[in-house]
């Protein structure tokens, strides 16, 4: 993985965002389940399967007719899941990441109800919501890697915005 990316994942501040470009996305769900893989206790798809409570992805890929999009968690500037948030649970780390600690997480599901973009989920094993943590053991994004076909971007809207139109 390249310097340049390294440095970018940890300054959401700067408008970092995982993007997808709906010409390319084919609806294949393999960003859900390398998501689910990567938040699973053996990050491992065999064994994966296997767990409980199951793994719970964090992206969804929403397809209509012709179209398909993955969405996550946008780190919103002003995320109303923050402001909603009434035990501290979710909350911006020192690079601007919505950030959620679940031993906060009361199940309240405030977060879900005002987030705009559908990205929070629950864990209702747990009583806890569940959101893009941006791969934290991880140097690079596990859905944009295992993208097959490149709909997945890492990088701000203005790189976003270049890249789409080389293309």
């Amino acid at each position: 993985m390249s310097n340049a990316l390294k440095d970018k994942k940890k300054v959401v501040a700067k408008g970092l965002k995982i993007l997808c470009d709906v010409k390319k996305c084919v609806a294949c769900k393999t960003c859900e389940l390398s998501c689910a893989v990567e938040h699973s206790k053996s990050k491992d798809l065999s064994a994966a399967v296997s767990e409980f409570p199951l793994p719970k992805k964090r992206r969804k890929v929403l397809a209509s007719l012709n179209k398909a999009l993955s969405v996550a968690c946008q780190h919103c500037k002003d995320a109303p899941c923050v402001a909603a948030c009434m035990s501290g649970a979710m909350h911006k780390d020192e690079s601007g990441a919505t950030i959620q600690d679940k031993n906060k997480c009361v199940g309240c599901w405030m977060c879900i109800m005002v987030c705009p973009f559908g990205a929070i989920d629950r864990r209702i094993e747990e009583k806890i919501a569940v959101k893009c943590d941006l791969c934290p053991d991880r140097d690079d994004y596990a859905c944009v890697t295992t993208c097959p076909s490149g709909a997945l971007f890492a990088g701000t809207v203005d790189e976003f915005k270049k890249k789409i139109k080389k293309v």
